[in-house]
């Protein structure tokens, strides 16, 4: 089997999908072979010639390998200026890539002037037409060379962002045309996410023979005649990855301790509307996991991906130290208002934790059923500060539950713990197609495509994006405490990087 990570999404790390379906196959004795393709064509559109018409262009374009290897060395990150600088060169080279394409590249982004990833039409066009792709030069030529080294059954591609779904379309199109004997497979976090709209039907049964929803290893082994072992759970294999090839200071490990969220009761989460269960591993196995990845990978960084931490995994943490430094989503609760217990995460290699607060008022947090007391995140927000761990918060403005008045009451309460808050994500609420509080709205369309995950809605305080992103952009991004740690994100890779710029 071939596995594929399509462009574009954020090439910092390995992608731990397919590297976690590697492992399943070869603990049953699949052959596979894996390609990041977000990677490697990343290369191929950096190497490319590039007319620059423009003084940035000319600069970007002159100095990109020393901007490459500017990502790759840790001295960089002592200085947020230089590597703001290298990042937003890499960017421009690459947007001048796409022009003849009609393309907008970027290093997590991928736009085109004429087709939308949320159209099933423009989809299927794409795949019609692989040869417009920018990509389309490097994968015909990869792609034999993949499928002509040994026999292969199936091709799957692993989607999980909007970003790289006309690109995975196109290759979908390549190599329906060129091996049509293939079986392709689909899945991914995107793909899971339009089965599970109330309305899903298959656009796609003319190219894609098997679409995915959650977890692909047991539905992969079954496609390959291998019945699974039930309940047996497999660690991701990143051996096949290049590992000193991402744009990081060293090998980033991401690991995922569970799938599916173990609060899983947030109105309007997607991870609630869609129903996605939660499935933890172990704490005990998921630690034999990482000492063996990092024993194996050499990491610099441990990236836990879970929708949220789970107690038992932080503390089997706490206790054995991976060895590494890591960071990871966590939910507000008293553990972490206890010093000793957070200087012991700290000591166990914790560098940084990102939090979803939402809201600073707790009417909201209440009616949102977050399960987050106001007082205790206070107290968590300065334990962290005092144990030296970083805080990354992430706030939701526009929800059903929130008014103007109450989204004062988070500038304030933003601009109080501002000496306790690293890092900090403004988001606007989009209310989930599939939520089942969308049935008390009147709903409108919020984007022109068959395939949005959202729907549009009068909201019933008056709060509208609109005006939501004016009081943002006016009035709360320009508060002087806020402005402060706003500057502090690094450009395009966010919460990929930001451990890197903690400093002790």
């Amino acid at each position: 089997m071939l596995l594929i990570n399509p462009p574009v999404a954020k090439p910092s790390e390995p992608p731990a999908g397919i590297a976690k379906l590697a492992g399943a196959l070869a603990a049953h004795g699949i052959p596979c072979r894996v390609l990041d393709a977000n990677l490697e064509g990343l290369f191929y559109l950096l190497g490319q010639p590039c007319t620059a018409a423009d003084t940035w262009t000319r600069r970007a374009v002159k100095g990109l390998p020393k901007n490459i290897a500017a990502l790759r060395d840790p001295a960089t990150y002592r200085s947020l200026d230089r590597y703001k600088r290298s990042v937003r060169d890499i960017n421009r080279v690459l947007a001048v890539s796409g022009r003849k394409s009609e393309a907008v590249i970027g290093l997590a982004d991928y736009q085109h002037q004429h087709r939308s990833p949320l159209r099933s039409a423009d989809l299927i066009e794409a795949a019609e037409h692989p040869e417009q792709n920018p990509y389309y030069p490097w994968f015909s030529k990869r792609l034999p060379e993949l499928l002509s080294e040994e026999p292969t059954q199936l091709v799957g591609l692993s989607l999980n962002y909007l970003s790289q779904a006309l690109c995975a379309f196109a290759m979908i199109g390549y190599i329906r045309k060129e091996f049509p004997g293939l079986k392709i497979v689909l899945g991914g976090g995107l793909v899971s996410s339009w089965m599970k709209r109330p309305d899903w039907k298959d656009p796609f049964t003319r190219l894609v023979d098997h679409l995915v929803a959650g977890p692909g290893e047991e539905p992969l082994l079954s496609l390959l005649g291998v019945e699974p072992r039930s309940g047996e759970r497999f660690g991701p294999d990143y051996d096949s990855l290049p590992h000193d090839d991402y744009l990081s200071p060293g090998f980033i490990l991401p690991y995922s301790g569970s799938s599916g969220c173990y609060w899983n009761k947030c109105s309007f989460c997607p991870e609630t509307a869609e129903d996605n269960p939660y499935h933890p591993v172990p704490a005990h196995r998921a630690m034999e996991d990482i000492r063996s990845l990092v024993a194996g990978t050499k990491p610099v960084l441990l990236h836990l991906l879970d929708n949220s931490i789970s107690p038992a995994l932080m503390a089997a943490l706490a206790a054995d130290p991976p060895g590494v430094p890591w960071y990871g989503f966590a939910r507000i609760g008293q553990d972490l208002t206890d010093l000793s217990y957070c200087e012991e995460l700290k000591r166990s290699g914790c560098v940084m934790l990102k939090l979803g607060l939402e809201s600073g008022d707790q009417g909201v947090l209440d009616r949102l059923q977050k399960g987050i007391d106001l007082d205790m995140a206070s107290r968590v927000l300065t334990t962290l500060k005092k144990a030296g761990i970083a805080a990354y918060v992430y706030l939701l403005f526009g929800t059903p539950e929130e008014s103007e008045a109450e989204a004062r009451k988070t500038l304030t309460f933003t601009v109080r713990h501002a000496d306790a808050i690293g890092f900090l994500n403004l988001a606007v609420f989009n209310m989930p197609v599939c939520s089942q509080e969308v049935k008390g709205y009147d709903t409108e369309k919020f984007y022109d495509g068959d395939l949005s995950l959202y729907t549009g809605f009068p909201h019933p305080r008056g709060w509208d994006r609109d005006i939501v992103r004016k009081f943002l952009d006016k009035e709360f991004k320009k508060h002087p405490s806020i402005s402060s740690i706003l500057k502090n994100d690094p450009p395009v890779f966010t919460s990929n990087h930001a451990a890197f710029f903690v400093r002790p």
